[in-house]
């Protein structure tokens, strides 16, 4: 800690996320393009998280399907996220370049009692990426909001144990 006093409520939904992170086993998600999309990346997905402890940390690898809103045919997909903890936020990275090559998304710091977000924007060339965390009683929802000359996403996922 840095030496300036936190809040027991705000360190709460840190330590409760960290205690959370293994338990997660699926996660299904709705994904919505925005009225100043041009990808009309809509659609929804699911599937299946193994959840490992790493140093600092828990890492998510997810599979699963997307179905295109349209489609009957789902496509596969696959994720590696690392959710590394720290006693006053939880960054994540996404590790499809492999563990030594993640991508830094954000910061999550608390901001109430079941609440977490970005703590500042992740800029990818000209798309800026954010984020909204909400802790539930079996597990949690991720928000992510997408905004970039051709996009204006928004990705609702529910992790689940």
């Amino acid at each position: 800690m840095t030496g300036q006093p936190y809040e027991a409520k705000k360190l709460t939904a840190i330590i409760r996320l960290q205690m959370l992170l293994p338990s997660i086993s699926r996660f299904h998600f709705t994904a919505r393009a925005g009225a100043k999309s041009q990808t009309g990346w809509n659609g929804i997905g699911e599937g299946r998280v193994r959840a490992t402890r790493s140093t600092g940390g828990v890492r998510f690898f997810e599979t699963g399907s997307f179905t295109l809103q349209g489609q009957t045919q789902p496509v596969p997909m696959r994720n590696v996220y690392r959710w590394d903890g720290f006693d006053d936020r939880i960054a994540l990275l996404h590790e499809r370049r492999g563990p030594e090559s993640a991508v830094a998304l954000f910061d999550l710091v608390a901001d109430g009692v079941d609440t977490l977000v970005s703590a500042s924007v992740h800029q990818c060339a000209a798309d800026a990426y954010s984020a909204n965390l909400t802790l539930r009683e079996d597990g949690f929802d991720l928000e992510w909001r997408i905004l970039g000359p051709r996009k204006d996403e928004h990705i609702l996922y529910h992790y689940r144990t």
